[in-house]
């Protein structure tokens, strides 16, 4: 099997696999109970956070585990939203979010806020300055994504959170669930208030991630109960879960610091590759993350395409996971005004460090053999 799938989700380490089921298996007490296998239990949860927060660059205090990006998400702008809305209710997004961010927004559309959509150039990219200009006195919010997940656009966050530095009562969050292990984005240096991140997304597990909160920000807490997760995230701390995705936290950082070289050589092998072909039109820029190259192939149903790669177990996808308003067309493609036929046989090739050159090889070959069979079926 080749699995260039990774964007949607990532195949679990076994040294994370182990960490959590010894951790599921032997101590599995609740960290909140007064005795002392809850106490050795609460210690891990701390130490767990700790090892979080040092790799992250960020305090302890700063760490809140959630149970991925969904949650992750709607916690830092609804939380944002609901406890500062006092002060304004005007929050800023860009157009190409990822659906937990959009339809958060939407939702908070409902009640009553309003939202500036910033719009993007053609390669997906969102000008720090129409953010600057979209500010207004009531405004609460910004979020923008650091890699758009459908064409590995890297959004300008470190320009963005400078702007942003003059506006102290505007919030930041990053939606950084694409960008964690494969570009560079310190939290801090960034000038970033609420992070996003994932596990199940940097071979961790499903329902696992965290979200950076900077210790100056307050939020209204979605769920509400005990005083779990410095009280901001109620609930008995899953921590089988959170250890796992700490040790997926370690691994990536150290395959980025380590494998980055190893991981663009295949990315840019592909793209060179499919510039080769004369019905494919490449939609990421030059720039894009290391991981992510999405092309289109006019006149081809990209559902098509990937049946016929999958009985090959050659696992590419079209557009996101999560699913679009517009079945048909990639709603992020049709944001950067590109074209009906290139929006709607939209590719999507997403790497790990796990791929290797070979398996890129055979892909292209694979590729190039299904784009023939299917022009000598539409001849027929």
């Amino acid at each position: 099997m080749i699995y260039f799938d990774n964007s949607a989700t990532t195949k679990p380490l076994p040294e994370v696999l182990d960490s959590y089921q010894k951790v599921a298996g032997e101590l599995f007490g609740n960290p909140s109970s007064v005795h002392s296998f809850g106490g050795q239990v609460e210690r891990l949860m701390q130490q767990s956070r700790h090892q979080a927060a040092q790799l992250l660059g960020v305090e302890a205090q700063e760490v809140i585990f959630t149970s991925g990006g969904t949650e992750g998400n709607n916690m830092a702008i609804k939380g944002i939203a609901f406890m500062h809305q006092s002060r304004g209710k005007h929050i800023i997004t860009s157009e190409i979010e990822h659906p937990s961010v959009l339809e958060a927004f939407r939702a908070l559309e409902t009640l009553g806020f309003e939202v500036t959509y910033i719009d993007v150039n053609k390669e997906g990219k969102v000008d720090p300055q129409s953010v600057e200009d979209a500010l207004r006195k009531d405004t609460i919010l910004v979020s923008i994504m650091s890699v758009n997940n459908e064409l590995g656009t890297v959004q300008p966050v470190k320009e963005i959170g400078s702007k942003l530095k003059h506006y102290p009562k505007v919030f930041f969050h990053v939606d950084h669930v694409q960008g964690l292990g494969k570009i560079h984005m310190p939290i801090m240096e960034s000038g970033v208030d609420l992070c996003t991140v994932s596990g199940h997304k940097i071979h961790g597990l499903k329902g696992s991630g965290a979200l950076i909160i900077r210790k100056n920000v307050s939020l209204f807490p979605l769920l509400h109960g005990g005083d779990q997760e410095l009280e901001r995230r109620a609930g008995t701390e899953n921590l089988p879960a959170n250890v796992a995705f700490v040790k997926a936290l370690r691994l990536i950082l150290e395959k980025q610091k380590h494998s980055g070289d190893h991981l663009s050589q295949i990315h840019q092998y592909i793209r060179s590759e499919l510039k080769k072909m004369e019905q494919v039109v490449i939609n990421s820029p030059e720039d894009s993350a290391p991981h992510i190259i999405n092309f289109s192939i006019p006149g081809f149903k990209p559902e098509v395409v990937i049946h016929s790669l999958g009985e090959k177990e050659i696992y590419i996808s079209t557009k996101s996971a999560c699913s679009s308003r517009e079945p048909e067309v990639s709603a992020v493609l049709k944001a950067c005004n590109l074209d009906y036929e290139r929006t709607s046989s939209a590719l999507r090739v997403s790497l790990s460090y796990q791929n290797t050159k070979e398996e890129a090889a055979t892909f292209i070959e694979a590729l190039e053999k299904t784009i023939e069979q299917l022009k000598e079926t539409m001849r027929r």
